[in-house]
């Protein structure tokens, strides 16, 4: 076996002995390997909504983890549909009353149009430096590496202070019903102190040099609300005064006038706090003054000059899809749109749902919501996670700033918070913060990146679980 692992690292991925980061020489050559082939394989696996294969790719990590000398007993395969497995993966520690900490990826992607890749989306291949497949970076690469580190603890016989929890789950992209499922029904077994994601937070370059090391503390609440509007219809050669898609048109022209206010939190302040010591000039400036406290103007000014820094600023509504009518020559019976929102912590979705209807102004509207809201509440800024893996970041990427943040979009440390436990999302993994592939065409991660992040991974694991 391990023989057959060298031969392919020699032919296919000579980019991992080029690694020049003083970092990556800490990582064996037969960890790279390892690495590699458990990546390689997630990747091979679809297990997009299309074709539903977690079982498919949970059954092959189990059978690796097995080979390797993982007890069985470890091991929890938990489905929560027919073609939807979980995985929980139980490393015990030493009975010191401490309580464990869980460790977070997902290993459903979202569907690749590959026609449209310039790569098989369903294969790892590299290119100039990059890896390129469906889910390198959202978010197989986390899962690979924390079951690549749990391997390697195994082997060296690692016994940590206090249990260690891996759990890979099926459709974050999606339902998220896997950690609901899991939240709900084996809470035990997950049950932790708090927790590190993978699946956010996430480093990135300037001109090849370490910036902003992001650490996700908290996530915005994600809403769907269907607007929608009747009428009686009828022959389009003879239109009325009345048409369902002029009703809905106006109202959502209404809605796309309003901006909802600025606000901070702890996360939000820290962020730009922290930011603010990278940046240079007015955006500095506007920075600092939100550091000290919400301040319009420089609120303005940044939201104008990011969306992002808008998202991160207030929450946003945005209509998303349209449908209406039945046929060319008839008018429409009825016309519905989705507005996707998504909600700062501690913005009242009750609040924000009055405001849209205030702004449709209309009574022929009907508001309804695609699901329940799930309350995400910040994770405290806890020193001694938040110092330890400062510390190892400074260490292995020399130059980096620790930058708590806020993810404008959602994971499933949304439900993980809600039910309680704190939330950190340390992906670690480095790039260029204007190329984001995530969901679309030819998905890639820097190599050098995704094997630093895995040695960043196995020592903050083991320096937070060994006190």
């Amino acid at each position: 076996m391990f023989i057959r692992l060298m031969l392919v690292a020699v032919v296919f991925f000579s980019g991992i002995y080029s690694l020049s980061d003083s970092h990556a020489s800490t990582t064996s050559q037969e960890d790279r390997v390892l690495l590699y082939d458990i990546f390689s394989e997630m990747i091979a696996v679809p297990t997009d909504t299309l074709n539903g294969k977690t079982p498919e790719l949970v059954a092959a990590i189990v059978k690796r983890l097995l080979i390797a000398g993982v007890p069985q007993s470890y091991i929890h395969e938990i489905k929560h549909q027919q073609d939807m497995s979980n995985l929980v993966v139980r490393l015990p520690g030493a009975t010191t009353g401490k309580r464990p900490i869980l460790l977070m990826a997902h290993i459903d992607v979202v569907t690749a149009v590959t026609e449209a890749w310039t790569t098989n989306p369903y294969k790892l291949v590299e290119i100039d430096g990059y890896y390129y497949g469906r889910g390198t970076t959202d978010n197989k690469a986390g899962a690979s590496i924390l079951i690549a580190n749990l391997i390697r603890y195994v082997k060296e016989g690692f016994k940590p202070n206090r249990d260690i929890i891996v759990v890979l789950t099926a459709d974050e992209e999606t339902t998220a019903g896997g950690i609901s499922h899991l939240l709900s029904q084996h809470r035990s077994l997950i049950d932790a102190e708090y927790a590190l994601n993978s699946d956010a937070g996430g480093g990135s370059l300037e001109n090849g040099e370490y910036k902003v090391f992001g650490v996700q503390a908290s996530e915005k609440v994600y809403l769907t609300f269907h607007l929608e509007t009747h009428n009686p219809g009828g022959h389009s050669s003879v239109p009325g005064p009345e048409n369902a898609i002029y009703t809905l048109a106006a109202a959502l022209e209404r809605i796309s006038h309003y901006t909802f206010p600025a606000m901070l939190d702890e996360i939000t302040q820290t962020y730009f706090l922290k930011s603010a010591q990278i940046k240079h000039g007015q955006e500095a400036h506007d920075m600092q003054k939100l550091a000290a406290g919400l301040n319009f103007e420089a609120a303005e000014r940044l939201s104008r000059q990011s969306a992002r820094y808008n998202a991160i600023l207030r929450t946003t509504c945005t209509p998303t899809r349209l449908y209406a009518g039945h046929a060319d020559n008839a008018l429409p019976r009825s016309a519905k749109a989705t507005v996707n929102c998504r909600i700062l912590p501690g913005h009242s979705p009750d609040a924000v749902e009055a405001q849209l209807q205030k702004l449709a102004d209309d009574k022929r509207i009907t508001f309804t919501r695609d699901s329940p809201p799930v309350a995400s509440p910040a994770s405290p800024l806890t020193p001694h996670v938040l110092d330890t893996i400062e510390d190892l970041m400074l260490e292995k990427f020399p130059g980096a700033s620790l930058v708590p943040t806020m993810s404008t979009g959602a994971t499933d440390g949304l439900y993980v918070r809600n039910a309680g436990i704190p939330v950190y999302g340390v992906s670690a993994i480095f790039g260029d913060p204007h190329d984001s592939r995530a969901h679309g065409k030819d998905e890639r991660i820097r190599i050098k990146s995704f094997y630093a992040a895995s040695q960043y991974w196995y020592q903050l694991v083991k320096n937070l679980s060994s006190n």
